[in-house]
């Protein structure tokens, strides 16, 4: 009987300290390990954020050494500017004679690609940037408004388009009048001294140019910092 026991004792599996860490062991070693890569990652992941902000910042320096980032000017003559921050154009004001309101809105840059000419090849230098300006002119509540839609050159304005439309808009598909080159050219020269009378005239035209180079410095540093700002932000 007591064999049978000392039997039964010796085959009766036992647990020693070595088998029962080893376990625990693996897994500590396994999240070291885990720990040991997301520490990399997340250096390679800031070493990687830091050097685009590095970037921009010299980006932006660059072009601050070129020139300080700075306001439009408020007015040109006795046109009113809002500069419009962070967006796409800018907005002139002014009053005309006893009840006219004009309002100048102005977009940025296009370029204007001309047709190339047989067996020649477009370079930059045939490229010429233009920009899109949309004049509105008020009376009274009464009248509708007198719209000229024009392309601003560095030296000279060209009108595209006029016509008359409500002062809530434009509804369904109004006639807009044939395209202004159609026009007799005793009229189109009257409705360009119309322009010119109000102020609209070619010192305009370089002035424009001149202001939205500035503005499109400003909204590109703008940009620029926002982008740094957000790739800087923590979680």
């Amino acid at each position: 009987m007591a064999l049978r026991l000392i039997g039964r004792l010796a085959r009766k599996p036992t647990t020693s300290i070595s088998s029962c860490c080893r376990p625990m062991t693996l897994f500590q070693h396994h999240h070291q390990q885990q720990q040991s890569r997301h520490f990399i990652s997340d250096m390679r992941k800031s070493a990687f954020e830091d050097r685009i902000r590095r970037l921009i910042r010299n980006d932006i320096q660059y072009e601050l050494d070129r020139s300080p980032l700075t306001q439009l000017i408020p007015k040109f003559k006795s046109f009113v500017i809002d500069e419009r921050p962070g967006e796409q154009w800018i907005r002139l004001n002014k009053k005309f004679g006893n009840n006219e309101e004009i309002k100048v809105e102005v977009t940025m840059f296009r370029v204007f690609d001309p047709p190339a000419k047989h067996g020649s090849v477009t370079t930059d230098n045939d490229l010429e940037l233009y920009i899109s300006m949309v004049v509105d002119i008020f009376k009274d509540d009464d009248n509708g408004i007198l719209e000229f839609v024009c392309n601003v050159w560095p030296d000279s304005i060209e009108i595209e388009k006029v016509f008359m439309r409500d002062q809530d808009g434009m509804a369904g598909k109004p006639y807009l009048g044939p395209p202004f080159g159609d026009l007799d050219d005793e009229v189109q020269t009257s409705l360009y001294d119309f322009l010119e009378n109000r102020g609209i005239n070619d010192d305009l035209a370089l002035f424009l140019h001149k202001c939205m180079q500035h503005k499109s410095k400003n909204e590109y540093i703008r940009w620029m910092g926002s982008v740094e700002a957000f790739v800087a932000r923590k979680k």
